[in-house]
């Protein structure tokens, strides 16, 4: 098998297993069987443990950056764009819910760390959110987004509203009316107008 194939391999099980016991719990040897690999495999691509579950991490962000320039549609209107784009994040976290915990306890972590460790996850980071900012940008020099915040900004704002809508779904399955209420209120705001409504900032999107 080519080196590379293994490598997957290790990470898949990696992935499964961080998130079915907790990480003092996993050992690489338990990796290597899930995986089906030998543990000198494992130091043949990881330093240890803690650098493989942070590479699966940083790997899972990198996979989600992927989707979000492959797969958004730059020709399509800018509603549908944003829709496209807030449905790769919640589907494939969805998808991949192991993951999805385990990058919430890597950003946790990272929090306290503020060494080359720290640096290199917030350069994975920062590309997820330019990802979703340049969706955002299609909205700006359309005028149907704010241009007085940046898209960065508002690209960290979206995300997190999406990681709190995934973050509920116990099944795994992001509740329709949820997901439709969080678009609603990011691009809608949730203050109310003179009529008791929505009143949206000029130059924001309204549906």
């Amino acid at each position: 098998m080519p080196p590379s194939n293994k490598r997957t391999l290790i990470m898949a099980a990696a992935e499964k297993l961080f998130t079915s016991r907790r990480f003092h719990e996993i050992t690489l040897d338990d990796i290597a069987r899930e995986a089906h690999v030998g543990k000198g495999t494992i130091y043949t691509h990881f330093r240890d443990k803690n650098d493989l579950f942070f590479q699966v991490t940083t790997s899972g962000l990198d996979d989600l950056c992927d989707l979000l320039r492959l797969r958004v549609s730059s020709a399509a209107p800018f509603a549908q764009q944003l829709q496209e784009a807030c449905e790769e994040v919640c589907s494939f976290f969805a998808k991949r819910r192991e993951l999805f915990r385990m990058i919430q306890s890597e950003e946790a972590r990272m929090a306290f760390n503020h060494g080359e460790l720290r640096e290199r996850w917030m350069h994975r980071r920062l590309n997820l959110v330019e990802a979703m900012a340049d969706v955002l940008r299609r909205g700006v020099s359309t005028g149907l987004v704010r241009a007085d915040i940046t898209a960065e900004f508002q690209a960290e704002l979206l995300l997190g509203m999406l990681r709190a809508v995934t973050r509920s779904a116990g099944n795994g399955v992001v509740d329709p009316q949820r997901y439709s209420l969080m678009l609603d209120v990011f691009i809608n705001g949730a203050g109310l107008g003179p009529t008791g409504g929505p009143e949206a900032p000029t130059g924001v999107l309204v549906e």
